[in-house]
């Protein structure tokens, strides 16, 4: 399986980050299989920090590999997802500790939603019931040193601006 990362740098060497990132599956290094939301994410961090350029980082992945690990899916926004995700948004998040977890990509249009839905003022049916029309895209997070060193980098791409 092909995986991108987007940043404001090329990441050849992928490694957990330290301190308090408050993202849809908590901390780790993140990555998607579609190309088109990798380079977003590139774009956008690179314009939020002011420095670097946009790059896409391109990696591969044994699947067989990946049944090794102790993994989390979400097939899709469901009630789990949704939960998932307002827990970890909050950092309140005391689970199970996974080596990889994949799932949606809560994205920019659906934030207002996850937001409503964290502060109380969405029920989690009429959350999921916003959530679904959405095209969300994937994201497949590596949350362990022993799962990061799965990924096999292969290019770097660079955006056009």
């Amino acid at each position: 399986m092909i995986l991108y990362h987007g940043s404001n740098v090329p990441v050849k060497h992928p490694k957990l980050l330290e301190g308090r990132r408050t993202l849809d599956f908590g901390q780790g290094f993140y990555t998607t299989s579609d190309y088109i939301q990798a380079e977003k994410w590139a774009v956008n961090i690179t314009n939020r920090r002011g420095n670097g350029e946009a790059a896409v980082s391109v990696y591969e992945i044994d699947n067989e590999k990946i049944l090794e690990l102790k993994t989390l899916t979400f097939d899709s926004p469901n009630g789990k997802w949704l939960n998932f995700v307002a827990e970890n948004r909050k950092d309140i998040y005391k689970g199970e500790e996974y080596d990889i977890i994949r799932g949606p990509v809560a994205n920019d249009n659906t934030m207002p939603i996850l937001n409503m839905y964290i502060s109380g003022f969405l029920d989690e049916e009429f959350a999921i019931k916003r959530l679904l029309p959405q095209k969300l895209k994937d994201q497949c997070v590596f949350k362990t040193q022993k799962a990061i060193g799965l990924l096999q980098f292969k290019e770097v791409i660079i955006c056009k601006k």
